[in-house]
């Protein structure tokens, strides 16, 4: 795979990064792209390593060394035609999936592992360009009928593996626009909705029925939607946030993350805010509660609006800067990691424990914080507050990025009688299937919070078990978990 010994003369290099003082002042994504021959040479590093534990890395089992090799022979058709087998949407994946398969790069053991991430990004903005992105049409229809409940990267997978199975794809949205955390959970910055509205097109050609602002469960009846389909998949997400509920949380100019990001999305895309709904960090102090990538958006965000300062604070300790024996290869590691948005101006810290809110005149004015040191207790890591660290910081707008707890159960889920896992999550068998026959989900709303690349994943393979309860078999793909 790729040029013999490449990896031993050709060094990593990743695709350049505008100019932060540039990229601050407008919302265009923040990397340019990769000239050919940089990227040719980058697809020439991918060796022959004999077992590509990088498909182990990838949920979605991406043929990886193969469409390195394309890349490096200047076979771009050839490489989107392979990728496009095990993923219906590089542009997304390429853009903001934290790639498990290059830290499961075999050069990642003592070298740096190949740029995969990189080179599938080109390798599908490379499809668009020339005109080989183009509709599935399925030569038979079944004459099913199926709703697929939720436009994120899950929905938009299984409905779109649906429709070229053959049957007719009904995809709902609550809101305006199609494309769920893609739309209006992401920035533009990190990925541009371009990409997600000509995936629409596509998939419009292919015969599925978007219906936005149709919110399942609240006026669209759960009973209707059995009444008029013969099979029902929710990919619903993990929508609800985790709250704080610390002395102060009432006061005005605290804000769940979720509330934050959409708002700006929506000034992107042409929408007028109406005055008093718009929450902006313009000429404000603000304060990001959460390290994850969530954070990182409203870090990104608030620089762009013209924050005058940006803390981030995380509950948990300081990851190390590198693997530590507990995080051995091929694994994911828990380490220390910069995102782009932290480049562009933050103070970061951790351990970091927000004991309760002060304001005036019902806003925030101030957090009341304690240092804390992690011990370990019979195994589990324990957090004790370090006395004398108390601390106060001023600020305006706090955001809380702390995580999702799962789906919002008291609607369509309600009204369908699913059970629930113990984790608040819609509970399935192995085929995706929920404890109503004929009702599956997928994404976030069954596993969890999770990652793009598993929420495509999971729609793709409950697709399959989908047109298999409705044909008794199916030829879509799969490539089951271990």
């Amino acid at each position: 795979m790729g040029k013999i010994g490449g990896f031993l003369e050709i060094e990593r290099e990743t695709a350049p990064r505008r100019p932060v003082k540039e990229r601050v002042r407008d919302w265009r994504e923040y990397e340019n792209p990769m000239p050919e021959e940089k990227l040719k040479a980058q697809g020439a590093r991918c060796m022959d390593c004999g077992i590509p534990f990088c498909h182990k890395g990838c949920p979605l089992g991406n043929i990886i060394p193969d469409w390195n090799d394309l890349v490096y022979r200047g076979r771009f058709a050839d490489a989107i035609e392979r990728l496009h087998r095990t993923n219906n949407f590089p542009e997304f994946t390429g853009r903001v999936c934290p790639a498990p398969c290059e830290e499961a790069c075999v050069l990642n053991i003592n070298s740096q592992p190949v740029t995969i991430k990189m080179i599938e990004k080109h390798i599908i903005d490379r499809a668009f360009a020339e005109g080989w992105v183009r509709p599935v049409i399925p030569a038979v229809r079944t004459g099913k009928k199926v709703a697929v409940v939720g436009s994120g990267p899950s929905g938009m997978a299984c409905a779109q593996q649906l429709a070229r199975a053959g049957h007719s794809v009904t995809l709902f949205e609550r809101s305006d626009r199609i494309g769920g955390l893609l739309m209006y959970g992401i920035p533009d910055f990190k990925l541009e909705k371009s990409n997600v509205y000509r995936r629409v097109e596509q998939m419009k050609a292919e015969g599925v029925e978007f219906r936005t602002n149709c919110h399942v469960g609240v006026d669209y009846p759960a009973d209707r939607l059995r009444a008029e389909f013969d099979a029902i998949c929710l990919t619903i997400g993990s929508t609800k946030p985790r709250d704080l509920p610390v002395p102060g949380r009432e006061l005005g100019g605290i804000h769940f993350a979720m509330e934050f990001l959409p708002l700006q999305n929506r000034i992107n895309a042409g929408d007028i805010i109406p005055e008093g709904q718009m929450i902006s960090a313009k000429g404000k102090r603000v304060v990001i509660l959460g390290g994850g990538d969530t954070g990182s958006d409203c870090l990104g965000t608030s620089n762009r609006q013209g924050a005058v300062s940006v803390h981030q604070f995380e509950l948990l300790a300081k990851p190390p800067q590198t693997r530590t024996p507990d995080m051995p290869w091929p694994n994911w590691p828990m380490i220390l990691r910069t995102s782009t948005s932290h480049e562009e101006g933050v103070i970061r810290d951790w351990s970091i424990n927000t004991k309760s809110f002060s304001g005036r005149h019902g806003r925030v004015e101030k957090l009341h914080g304690v240092r804390l040191n992690w011990k370990t207790d019979n195994g589990r890591m324990v957090m004790e507050e370090i006395a004398g660290s108390e601390f106060e910081l001023e600020c305006d707008l706090v955001l809380l990025a702390l995580g999702f707890l799962g789906p919002e159960a008291d609607s369509v889920v309600a009204q369908l009688g699913l059970k629930l896992d113990q984790r608040g999550n819609i509970e399935c068998n192995s085929n995706f299937m929920s404890s109503v026959p004929g009702v599956f989900a997928a994404g976030d709303a069954r596993r969890g919070q999770s990652l793009v690349v598993w929420a495509i994943w999971e729609g793709r393979e409950a697709a399959r078990c989908v047109d298999q309860y409705l044909m008794g078999e199916s030829a879509l793909p799969s490539n089951p978990q271990i």
